[in-house]
């Protein structure tokens, strides 16, 4: 079998609709007995990590459930020229009865507080935030929903947003807020002509991106409907944007907003016949192209569709342009060892009849690689066409999509196969491929199991845990092309208390923070770290949930030829596990948890098969992103030249064709960096528009986008 995807149906587990403010799940496709399984062995490198900054109290709250976002950073990390250090947003509760809040907090570049509030001074209630950061100015912007009245008249949730000046490196500066989105929203679907007034766009999700106004950014705030006029929720979006410099943050000017929708998703919110639920993420490339990237669940009455189900939706020149839909099947292959797998009537299901299809990811992001590439993380669990699947099996893996040549690609982020011509098969995890490895007593195959979520037991909130759990998030690629992903795990804890495993007795109240780091632009993933209050020196007592990593990895240097950086994580030490705010509840007291920071050093490992021989391992990204970007006549090219040689840039147009050469001699090693003017080979001026620069250097050639505005 071929790394190739299936032309098979995958079903989503759980669709959501809002009550209140807070996803609920709807219909969720039925489960099959989990078998016990064994834990996956940990047979590769974990990558060694220690505390830079020790697990801080940043409040004590009573709101114990998904104290960030969504499907965007809460914490992000500021530029080191802007000062470093980390913003961090939350949801809270100061008090059992109090009111939920929105907040800001600031960790100073020594990993001192160095400010927590609540962002606005009214008493609504508030949540779900997110927010960026001008990388130019380093200062934040924040982005929530509220309940009040707003300029419509109308009772509902409205999203705001507002910032904070940070003058001198001074946070809790907070600007006045505004009203990005006022809500009922009005929208027309451009295929049904069904108009629909009482829309509510709530949950923001925000990125930055380059603006088509020189000395600009652009952020593209994502917002989803909790009102469906489907037999089932079906969320369509607004994503609002503007644009703004640090000026405008400094002086809290007001933003012009505009407003894109994606028609699709307008047609699919009020289908009368066909039912699809979208589950999908924003990012932004360095052109200023939108991506919206995910997954959907579609049904006829009561027969799921058998149709594409993994979608982008792209919207080029900056979010103003016509959106288009790339879609395919997600599901990989697999197969039914020793017949082990059957249905109701006890008839084993063919080897055609299982694959892994996307499961449980409502809540994850996505972002934009080295390469142009989008990137998002997901559960694949171990499903059959019958329409039931096996929670005990979802593995972590991601989806890529290239623009270039408009391909999907699933890799594998943990477990990792061995086997270089199919997926990981719980089943099979050493050569001979394509067997069995070991049977028990009773002659079933032996199998690893996992469990990649924060709590044991998936009955709680009325058998939904799985839906309102689930999260599993991507930090950003550095320019030295490292990256993590983050997600939970509580394996230990259900093999103790499903099966009175008492190996793991010591595990029966541990929720465990997962990390897997990549040194290569997500080409390859390490074993995950864990984290946990029985291994974890410094974290005694901490049960983490709902954990978020910094939007950046910041590169420290390397030892013994691997690269360091410092990874910041926000997340709630949750004193009694399990919600108490999610109803029905886990527990019956709501004693909350504290809202917590920590930042960890972590050695990420190299994986020399993947690299050039010629060149040291996992040497870093030689071509820097241009600054500024987009720029206005001139802008700084800085490039890394790993070893002493010939090197050439160059200057390239969107066809392709030779604009100017920069550098064609013999370097030394080490950084370098030039100006280029704007000008082409015979000093002319060239237009505005989008350029290719391209180093071409120690047998390597690397190229990056750039936008001249004029």
């Amino acid at each position: 079998m071929k790394r190739i995807l299936l032309f098979t149906m995958v079903l989503v587990l759980f669709i959501s609709f809002v009550f209140a403010d807070m996803a609920v799940p709807g219909p969720q496709k039925k489960t099959l007995p989990f078998p016990e399984g064994r834990r996956i062995d940990r047979n590769r490198e974990v990558p060694e990590f220690s505390f830079s900054v020790a697990p801080t109290t940043l409040l004590t709250t009573y709101y114990d459930y998904m104290v960030g976002n969504y499907n965007s950073f809460p914490i992000r990390r500021v530029p080191g020229h802007a000062g470093d250090g980390h913003f961090l947003t939350f949801m809270a509760k100061r008090t059992p009865t109090g009111t939920r809040r929105v907040f800001w907090a600031y960790i100073e570049p020594t990993g001192t507080i160095g400010g927590v509030n609540e962002i606005t001074n009214v008493v609504n209630s508030e949540g779900f935030p997110t927010m960026i950061i001008d990388p130019v100015s380093g200062k934040p912007m924040y982005f929530w929903h509220a309940y009040h009245t707003g300029s419509a008249g109308t009772n509902e949730n409205d999203v705001q947003f507002t910032s904070d000046a940070f003058l001198s490196q001074i946070p809790g500066l907070i600007n006045d807020v505004s009203l990005m989105l006022d809500n009922p929203y009005t929208t027309v679907s451009p295929t049904l002509n069904i108009e629909t007034t009482d829309n509510v766009f709530i949950w923001p999700g925000a990125v930055v991106g380059p603006s088509p106004i020189a000395n600009k950014r652009r952020v593209y705030v994502e917002t989803r409907n909790s009102v469906t006029h489907t037999a089932n929720p079906s969320g369509n979006i607004v994503v609002a944007y503007a644009d703004f410099d640090g000026d405008d943050i400094e002086l809290g000017n007001t933003l012009t907003w505009s407003y894109t929708r994606i028609p699709e998703l307008d047609d699919w919110n009020v289908d009368p016949v066909q039912w699809r639920r979208p589950f999908n993420s924003l990012a932004v490339d360095q052109s200023g192209t939108l991506y919206y990237i995910g997954y959907h669940f579609a049904m006829e009455g009561e027969t799921s569709l058998d149709e594409p189900d993994f979608d982008i939706f792209i919207c080029d020149n900056y979010g103003a342009g016509t959106w288009s839909r790339e879609t395919i099947y997600s599901s990989l292959p697999s197969w039914n060892p020793l017949d082990y797998f059957e249905d109701e009537n006890a008839v084993p299901y063919e080897d055609d009849q299982m694959y892994w299809g996307v499961s449980n990811s409502g809540h994850m992001n996505a972002i934009v690689d080295l390469n142009g590439c989008v990137r998002i993380p997901a559960l694949w669990a171990l499903q059959n066409t019958g329409g039931t699947y096996w929670p005990a099996f979802q593995f972590v893996k991601e989806a890529v999509y290239n623009p270039q040549d408009e391909s999907f690609t699933v890799r594998e982020v943990y477990p990792v196969s061995e086997n270089p011509d199919d997926y990981f098969q719980p089943w099979d995890l050493e050569a001979p491929w394509g067997e069995v490895d070991e049977v028990d007593d009773n002659g079933y195959p032996m199998m690893v199991t996992d469990w990649n979520f924060p709590y044991w037991d998936d009955t709680v909130h009325d058998n939904s845990m799985m839906f309102h759990y689930n999260s599993l998030k991507f930090s950003e690629v550095n320019d030295q092309q490292m990256m993590v992903a983050v997600w939970q795990n509580s394996f230990r804890a259900r093999m103790f208390n499903s099966f009175q495993m008492t190996e793991y007795a010591a595990f029966a109240d541990v929720p465990e923070i997962y990390i897997a780091v990549s040194p290569n632009n997500g080409m390859d993933w390490s074993e995950p770290i864990s984290i946990n209050k029985v291994e974890t020196p410094g974290f005694t007592d901490i049960k983490p949930m709902w954990v978020f990593p910094a939007d950046k990895v910041k590169y420290i240097g390397t030892v013994d030829g691997q690269k360091i950086g410092k990874l910041g994580l926000m997340f709630m030490n949750d004193f009694t596990w399990g919600s108490n705010v999610q109803a029905p509840p886990v527990h019956p007291t709501n004693d909350g948890g504290n809202v917590m920071f920590m930042e960890l050093e972590i050695t990420f490992p190299n994986f020399v098969s993947n690299e050039d021989p010629s060149q040291p391992p996992l040497a870093e990204a030689m071509l820097k992103q241009n600054y500024p970007n987009p720029f206005n006549p001139e802008t700084n090219i800085s490039f890394l030249i790993p070893k002493a040689g010939f090197a050439n840039l160059s200057i390239y147009n969107v066809k392709g064709q030779l604009i100017n050469t920069l550098v064609n001699n013999d370097l030394a090693s080490g950084s370098h960096s030039i100006v280029w003017n704007g000008k082409d080979a015979n000093g002319n001026d060239v237009a505005s528009g989008m350029y290719f620069y391209r180093l071409t250097a120690n047998g390597k050639t690397e190229s990056r986008k750039m936008l001249l505005m004029k």
